[in-house]
């Protein structure tokens, strides 16, 4: 009954442990932590209906317990374990799901639901300590606003720590697992430890579930080891028993002592032996004819052991001369075979190696055999070395033709490069010599300098002075800036430093590098053929590179970019002595107020450069026209005052366009809470109009223009 037991969990716990094998065989082929039976029943469902996985994800697969929160992730994944594993469906795959499921014997549960893409409803601020705020929700999936309200309206449980707390929530949590629900209902479920992570279904990282299982399993064959211990104790014990039984069935056959009395029989025994040795030993005779017996049977021995060794010896030579007549007789007909006029300078060679490999050693029918295993090891030795030699001389053959290719890949792109197109390089080699290209060199220096590298010089002119171009540009605006107060006392530069970029400054040096002691004229060829390859380099990384072309035009698109070749920053100065206040490199560290101030600040400077416009020079009758869309409203009311004081002081016609399609047209003005100021001096209201009101009043103004001349007149 005890051996009857252990067999059951015996089964049991390898049953187990063959699950876990499963669990964990598919859990490392991905990278879910749901069971391999639900992700099972889907791979049917997405092959019925060709869908991807990805397009009708479990709920589960989507949602992870936040790093620091760790300590309710045992609490979180017992409350959320049903809802995630149930299959989230898009609105456009619902009926197809629906009527493959109904139709289908699943052969286990399956929970589903249908998700409406809708605009995210206005959800109440969460507690704290809500358990949604404990959980996040894959970002690339686009069933986020589903998920995050679903969370926000089923899962508003408050994470309590103490019971107090507890008890004062609607819907509450412990660490314990104890779950609260309505007011009313409570439920605590310990069939399973709340720590147990071979059950987690949450996250998209099952790391550390492969970690609990291989833990379980370790503990899983610590527990089989000792039950199939005990179960082979128990079946030594049951054995030893039978064994034991079987003894004294056999016993039973028995109803005489004598008949098992072995040792009565065993003492007649040793006494009749004991009196056999007496007789032995007292005997002259026979022990004389023992001896002799013995001599005799020895020497037979020795005869016999001499015979079978001359019979071994005569079959071992009638061996041998079988051998070395087949050998002759193969020997005879390959030489038979051998041409005549070719068999005597054939032989005169052999033996003349003969002589140098085998220095004249013996050679015979023992022999004969190590003799030629040493003189064809010899000769393989010398082809390999051969061979090699001529594999040597053909991979320099074909590095010199790679090396030629490589340097004219123009003239040589249908060329082979192996020994067999030997004869193509002979025919450029001929053609080469034949056309006398030296004669040219003094024509290709010339047209080099003269249209190459000129061009060149000219494009490295156009670039300094696009350079040159910007350098003003900031100067005029330096110059505006100047006539702003950022602060009191300080006003703004700009500085346009030179940009420490590796690709701009190697640019740079090579294009200088094209037209570098070109004026003097030099005729040296290796100077002219070290200017055209400079010249060849960059233009070809213009052209764009095999393999690079991508790479190569973003470079071009870089370092032709004249504004690359600059760092830009902004430099707060004092009036007083121009000493530097602060330096911006950017707006980092700032507060938005700053930030806004100081982009106003450019930007009317920008506005200034861009119009033309001379600070404190009155054009009353021109018409400059700004436009700033909603986000000029939602800066600080100081930042916002600063900026229209300084569109103001340009005279500028400012619209700002809301998102509401309302326009608010603002005269010069400096601004003041609720009315603008003209510079006459009048007070108007900020007017509001649409689009559409806007235009009619335009329209009846302009109407209104040309009616008014002639009624007068």
């Amino acid at each position: 009954n005890e051996r009857t037991d252990q067999e059951v969990d015996f089964r049991q716990l390898r049953q187990r442990r063959t699950d876990i094998d499963t669990e964990l065989t598919s859990l490392k082929a991905r990278r879910s932590n749901l069971p391999a039976a639900m992700l099972g029943l889907r791979e049917k469902l997405c092959t019925a209906l060709d869908l991807s996985a990805n397009q009708l994800p479990f709920a589960g697969e989507l949602l992870q317990v936040r790093d620091d929160e760790r300590d309710w992730e045992g609490a979180i994944e017992r409350l959320m374990h049903n809802f995630a594993l149930s299959l989230l469906v898009p609105d456009e795959h619902y009926g197809a799901v629906a009527s493959w499921v109904d139709q289908t014997r699943l052969q286990g549960r399956l929970v589903y639901y249908r998700v409406r893409q809708s605009s995210t409803s206005r959800q109440e601020a969460k507690h704290p300590q809500a358990l949604s705020r404990k959980l996040e929700i894959k970002t690339d999936s686009p069933l986020y606003g589903w998920l995050e309200n679903e969370l926000g309206q089923r899962f508003n449980h408050i994470c309590c720590t103490d019971m107090t707390e507890f008890r004062r929530q609607e819907r509450a949590i412990t660490h314990a697992g104890q779950i609260k629900t309505g007011g009313l209902r409570h439920e605590k479920d310990d069939r399973h430890a709340i720590d147990d992570r071979t059950r987690f279904v949450l996250g998209w990282s099952n790391e550390n579930k492969i970690r609990a299982l291989d833990q379980q399993r370790a503990q899983l064959e610590q527990s089989i080891q000792v039950l199939a211990d005990r179960i082979s104790e128990l079946d030594d014990e049951f054995k030893r028993l039978a064994e034991r039984l079987g003894d004294l069935g056999r016993l039973e056959m028995f109803d005489d002592f004598q008949r098992v009395n072995w040792s009565e029989s065993a003492h007649a025994i040793a006494e009749l032996e004991g009196e056999y040795q007496t007789l032995q030993e007292q005997s002259d005779i026979l022990k004389t004819l023992r001896g002799q017996l013995d001599l005799l049977e020895q020497a037979s021995r020795e005869q016999e052991e001499q015979l079978d060794g001359l019979q071994a010896r005569r079959h071992t030579a009638a061996e041998q001369i079988r051998r070395d007549s087949d050998d002759r007789e193969t020997a005879e007909g390959e030489l038979a075979a051998l041409d005549e006029a070719n068999r005597a300078p054939v032989f005169e060679r052999l033996e003349a190696l003969r002589d140098e490999v085998l220095e004249a050693r013996a050679v015979n029918l023992k022999s004969i055999d190590a003799r030629q295993r040493e003189f064809r090891e010899w000769l393989t030795a010398r082809i390999d070395n051969l061979d090699k030699q001529i594999r040597r001389l053909n991979d320099r053959i074909i590095q010199s033709m790679a090396d030629f290719c490589n340097t004219w890949s123009q003239e040589t792109r249908e060329v082979d490069r192996n020994v067999e197109a030997a004869g193509e390089y002979r025919a450029m080699l001929e053609r080469l010599q034949g056309d006398d290209l030296p004669r040219f060199e003094k024509r290709f220096k010339e047209l080099l300098n003269e249209n190459a590298i000129r061009e060149v010089a000219n494009f490295q002119s156009q670039l300094n002075r696009e350079r040159e171009q910007i350098r003003e540009r900031i100067e005029i605006i330096n110059r505006s800036l100047h006539e702003i107060d950022y602060e009191r006392g300080r006003y703004i530069r700009l500085l346009a430093e030179n940009a420490q970029d590796a690709d701009i400054r190697e640019f740079q040096q090579n294009l200088r590098a094209c037209t570098e002691d070109s004026v003097t004229g030099s005729a040296d060829a290796q100077y002219s053929e070290q200017k055209f390859m400079q010249v060849r380099a960059i233009i070809e990384r213009f052209r764009g590179r095999e393999g690079t072309a991508e790479l190569d035009r973003r470079w071009t698109r870089k370092v032709t970019d004249v504004r690359n070749w600059f760092a830009f920053s902004a430099s707060e100065r004092w009036r007083e002595d121009d000493s530097e206040h602060e330096h911006y490199a950017d707006s980092g560290g700032k507060s938005g107020g700053q930030k806004e101030k100081l982009a106003y600040t450019v930007l009317a400077a920008s506005l200034a450069y861009q119009f033309g416009l001379e600070w404190g020079e009155k054009r009353s009758r021109s018409f400059r026209f700004v436009v700033i869309d909603e986000a000029f409203g939602r800066g600080s009311d100081e930042s916002a005052r600063y900026g229209l004081e300084l569109f103001g002081r340009l005279n500028l016609q400012l619209l700002i366009v809301t998102p509401m399609q309302k326009i608010h047209i603002i005269e010069p003005f400096v601004a003041s809470v609720g009315f603008v100021h003209n510079p006459e001096g009048r007070q108007s209201l900020l007017r509001n109009l649409t689009i559409e009101e806007y235009r009619a009043e335009k329209a009846a103004k302009a109407a209104r223009d040309l009616v008014t001349p002639i009624a007068a007149s």
